[in-house]
């Protein structure tokens, strides 16, 4: 992980932080176990980034995508399931962007 290196952090430390050993965060950094969302969360909080500079998705996990029949016509609705953690992290980006502008047209 380059943001890790970039900000000075060992391998150590942060599979500390995450409550874990070092070899098991090797393995996600690696790409070779899943980082869960609630780790992707603790991870841009000590690299004081925003998630969506770090969040890598894994191939191998997913976001369900399934045709469901709606009404009379018949037509399909996709039907996606998304992390709570990275929405909340989308929403506060959002609320941060809005308060920008807002200052923006202030000046």
């Amino acid at each position: 992980m380059t943001t890790r290196k970039q900000k000075g952090f060992s391998q150590q430390q942060l599979a500390d932080y995450l409550c874990m050993n070092v070899s098991s965060y090797n393995r996600r950094e690696k790409g070779i176990s899943h980082i869960k969302p609630d780790e992707w969360m603790k991870l841009a909080d000590i690299l004081e980034v925003h998630l969506d500079e770090i969040y890598e998705h894994d191939a191998r996990y997913h976001i369900d995508c399934k045709d469901q029949s709606i009404g009379i016509n018949h037509g399909t609705q996709k039907v996606y399931t998304v992390p709570k953690a990275l929405l909340d992290s989308q929403q506060k980006y959002i609320e941060m962007l809005e308060a920008r502008i807002k200052k923006l047209e202030e000046d």
